[in-house]
Parts: C-alpha cells; sequence; structure tokens
C-alpha cells in the first residue's frame, strides 16, 4: 500500500468526523494544508453571508494553512487583524474584545479527543471566549497530531507539550521554558489561565471543524 502512515490518519480522521458530527460540529477532511485552506475559502465561507471575520492566536491559521494572508485582505470581509504586528498592545487588546462580535472567527485547538470534544488552555482568553459564546460561527482548524485518547491525554498534552512549546515560541518567563513540562508557576507571563472543554456545538452546526491529515501547528 502507498503513504500507509497517511491512510492510517484517513481512517483515524474519518472515525473522529464521525464523533464530532454526533456532536453537532460540522466537520470537514482535508488531506493537507493547502486542500484545508481550499475548504474554509471555498466550501465554508460562502455559504455563511459573513460580513466580518477575525481570529484567534493559531500557527496552523496564521503560518501553516496560508489562510491568513489570503484571509487579511479579503475584499469581501471586514478584517478584523489581531495579528498585526503594527499595533500596539492596547490596540491588539481591543481589538480582540471587537473580535467577539464578529460574523466568522478562526482559530485552532489544543487537543481533540477520540470522542469529540475540543479541549483548550488560553492566556488572554480571546480565543476560549469565542469559541464559547459571540462569533456567530466558528471555524477550527486542526493538525492530526492534536488526536488524543480522551480528557486525561487532552490535558496531559496541553500542559506539558503545547503550553510550554508556546511560552517557548512567544519568548515567555516561565519555568517551562527551561524545562519543557508544567511547573504549575505563579510566573506574570504564565500562559495557563482559563481551560474550555467544548462537548459540543451549539447551535447544531454553528461550530465547523476541518480535520487536516497533516502534522500541524503545536
Amino acid at each position: 500500500m502507498d503513504k500507509p502512515i497517511d491512510n492510517y490518519w484517513k481512517l483515524r480522521l474519518a472515525d473522529l468526523k464521525t464523533a464530532l458530527e454526533s456532536n453537532n460540529f460540522d466537520v470537514y477532511v482535508a488531506d493537507d494544508r493547502q486542500a484545508a485552506c481550499r475548504i474554509v475559502l471555498e466550501d465554508i465561507i460562502p455559504k455563511l453571508n459573513a460580513k466580518s471575520v477575525s481570529w484567534g492566536g493559531s500557527m496552523t491559521v496564521q503560518v501553516a494553512t496560508g489562510l491568513y494572508e489570503r484571509l487579511k485582505d479579503h475584499p469581501d470581509l471586514d478584517v478584523l487583524d489581531t495579528y498585526d504586528k503594527k499595533l500596539s498592545d492596547e490596540q491588539k487588546q481591543e481589538l480582540r474584545r471587537q473580535a467577539l462580535l464578529a460574523d466568522l472567527f478562526i482559530t485552532g485547538t489544543n487537543a481533540i479527543t477520540e470522542s469529540g470534544q475540543l479541549v483548550n488552555l488560553d492566556m488572554i482568553g480571546n480565543r476560549i471566549g469565542a469559541l464559547t459564546f459571540g462569533p456567530r460561527y466558528v471555524v477550527i482548524l486542526v493538525g492530526r497530531n492534536k488526536l488524543v485518547a480522551n480528557l486525561d491525554e487532552a490535558m496531559y498534552r496541553v500542559k506539558n507539550y503545547a503550553a510550554p512549546t508556546n511560552a517557548m515560541r512567544l519568548d515567555k518567563k516561565t519555568p517551562c521554558v527551561k524545562t519543557s513540562f508544567c511547573e504549575e508557576c505563579k510566573s506574570p507571563d504564565r500562559i495557563c489561565n482559563s481551560w474550555t472543554i467544548t462537548e459540543k456545538s451549539f447551535p447544531k452546526a454553528r461550530v465547523k471543524v476541518v480535520l487536516i491529515n497533516e502534522d500541524l501547528g503545536l
């Protein structure tokens, strides 16, 4: 068989799609990052009648898929660009607040369980806030490396992989940057502040999940 690893993951992602759909998520499966970008631009957005878009912190959105570059100058959408490096911290914070009322919010997830739960841990809370309530629609881009068996594994993954690597990426002054695992610190730079477990999409299909058959993001 050609590409046994990709075929293995196709089966795993098909099962995950079924589990997510049973939890009222709208689910798409992409063969790679380019296909994921096309699905969002050509299959999802045209159906939503969205007038505005914003995003939360996600390497999959910002870098891997190229979706950020394709959307930030979109002619038919009012773009609230919280990634804009020209903005001051105060301006970014205000834009994050405004983004909670965007028609469409795009982000990633820290982990996803085999039973179809999204597990996330935030520093500021804008990402999980939007996922929970506010924007009319949310699109979650998920690399296959985010899949774990259950909630215990999801939380372990977040605390001892996603959080330390993100702290390193952001040059935070936290113990995990030096040790590579969570120290339950009290650092002012701590990025582990607010958890959320999304069991189901409410209303049905408000949250749309694009499963990507590649290892992407942290």
